[in-house]
């Protein structure tokens, strides 16, 4: 299994990865938002291991005879809080290659190690003659992703799995999305699909305010780009206001504002250490509508799956930002979970 990551990766870099692993018939998961290092249409694309690792891409990796990390550091995202690796040897045969020679063995002891940036390592990897591993164990994690990365109905109103299924078909193929801090994060994450030069940003230390400020620098940048920004109602609420800038400098970001009334990140803590327990986690939100208005935005309140089609195609269309803001049921705290499964633990 390669896991792949971390800063100073290229275009070159990129296609150099996606060559050596295809030529190898190894599957490459990603780190937190690196999801964009490589084209998930490619049958060697498996997942990632992010805050929503897939459970099954968890068990393949307890199954993996050969660990190879190029980029990424082994850290609390990436091991699940240091759970899925044994510390200090793992069971699998542990190859590191990292840019850092502090991060190689700081918690995990690798069998082979070497410092170097990504795109050097990819250079010297595709140089070599290739040795095809079996490919039903990579066919087997590319099935499991595909499965995982297909949205589940849910009895709610506006069923936000169904909603990442339309902007998927929807999506111009190069189009940037900003990532802020949150759990609504998790539905880009784990239900779009991201194809080269297509690019996710987003902070990867858990700062909210994030999204919308990078998303209106991406479509200032290049208008010709579509970029979609994903915040929720606390982090709008942050530096929505710079949606000013995009109206002034002629830009169009679209703006996906999950409003559940709630901190879900930190609600969802609260929730399974302390069920029942909440205490500063809700919001109370301001007309969302309003100030998007206010703004020079265009505006539209989905409530119900079917709203979301025509609101983001009207988006796509329009010459200037648009906020769709997604009424979204707090109950629903994850793509994985919901609050009563949290507290019935």
């Amino acid at each position: 299994l390669l896991l792949a990551g971390g800063p100073g990766w290229t275009d070159a870099g990129a296609a150099a990865l996606l060559e050596f692993a295809t030529a190898n018939r190894l599957p490459v998961a990603t780190s937190f938002r690196r999801q964009d290092l490589i084209d998930h249409r490619s049958d060697v694309y498996v997942g990632d291991f992010g805050t929503g690792v897939a459970p099954s891409l968890v068990k393949r990796l307890a199954e993996a005879d050969l660990l190879l990390v190029i980029g990424a550091r082994l850290g609390e995202i990436t091991t699940k809080t240091y759970a899925t690796l044994s510390v200090p040897t793992p069971a699998q045969t542990l190859v590191h290659i990292h840019v850092d020679a502090n991060e190689i063995g700081r918690v995990y002891s690798p069998a082979l190690s070497a410092v170097s940036g990504p795109d050097a390592a990819l250079a010297a990897l595709t140089a070599q003659p290739a040795t095809p591993a079996e490919d039903g164990w990579r066919a087997a994690l590319r099935d499991e992703y595909l499965a995982d990365s297909e949205p589940p109905p849910h009895d709610v109103p506006l069923d936000m799995g169904q909603a990442m299924a339309e902007v998927r078909d929807l999506i111009p193929a190069g189009a940037v999305i900003t990532l802020d801090a949150g759990n609504h994060t998790g539905w880009a994450q784990r239900f779009l699909r991201y194809a080269r030069p297509g690019r996710q940003i987003g902070s990867t230390c858990g700062s909210m305010g994030y999204a919308v400020p990078a998303a209106v620098a991406a479509s200032l940048e290049d208008p010709q780009r579509q970029a979609i920004a994903f915040v929720g109602d606390g982090g709008f609420m942050m530096s929505g206001m710079e949606i000013a800038t995009a109206v002034q400098h002629d830009g169009r970001p679209i703006v996906l504002v999950f409003n559940n009334g709630t901190y879900g990140t930190i609600r969802m803590h609260q929730e399974r250490e302390h069920p029942s327990r909440i205490s500063g986690t809700d919001i109370v939100s301001s007309d969302i509508g309003k100030i998007a208005e206010g703004l020079g935005a265009a505006h539209a309140r989905v409530t119900k799956t079917a709203e979301f089609r025509p609101a983001l195609i009207a988006a796509f269309e329009h010459a200037g930002p648009t906020v769709i803001e997604l009424i979204t049921d707090p109950e629903q705290i994850s793509t994985r979970t919901t609050v009563s499964r949290l507290r019935g633990r």
